[in-house]
């Protein structure tokens, strides 16, 4: 049996946020500012990309300010998560997927579908 989690690699998540994010630039979450310094990579997650404002002086990251930020599951996990709902998979089905406990897996719906929820919003309208 193959481990979809071992065809999902973070570097190409965090790519993929921050070419999605970071379209016309990077910019501060906090502030809005331009003006930044690259400050290495998390020590947790060595393929996500911190930086530091000059504007406000405050330090972010590839998901500071987003649905993802914040949480100790890596990125490919939430993303992968992102792809069973899609999938219409139950929480059970999803945790059995993803080896995590079923608590696990229904907070983590319950956060991306509220976080997801302005979207769906803004596209009925």
């Amino acid at each position: 049996m193959v481990n979809i989690q071992n065809l999902i690699d973070d570097a190409k998540c965090f790519e993929t946020v921050r070419a999605l994010r970071w379209s016309d630039g990077i910019f501060c979450p906090h502030c809005g500012s331009a003006r930044l310094i690259k400050r290495g990579f998390d020590d947790t997650q060595p393929d996500r990309q911190r930086y530091r404002c000059h504007g406000c002086a405050r330090d972010f990251d590839d998901l500071t300010g987003t649905v993802l930020a914040g949480h100790h599951q890596p990125l490919r996990v939430w993303i992968l998560c992102l792809y069973f709902m899609g999938l219409n998979l139950s929480n059970r089905q999803i945790a059995q997927e993803l080896g995590l406990n079923k608590d696990d897996a229904q907070h983590m719906t319950t956060h991306l579908r509220q976080g997801l929820e302005p979207i769906r919003k803004l596209l009925s309208s």
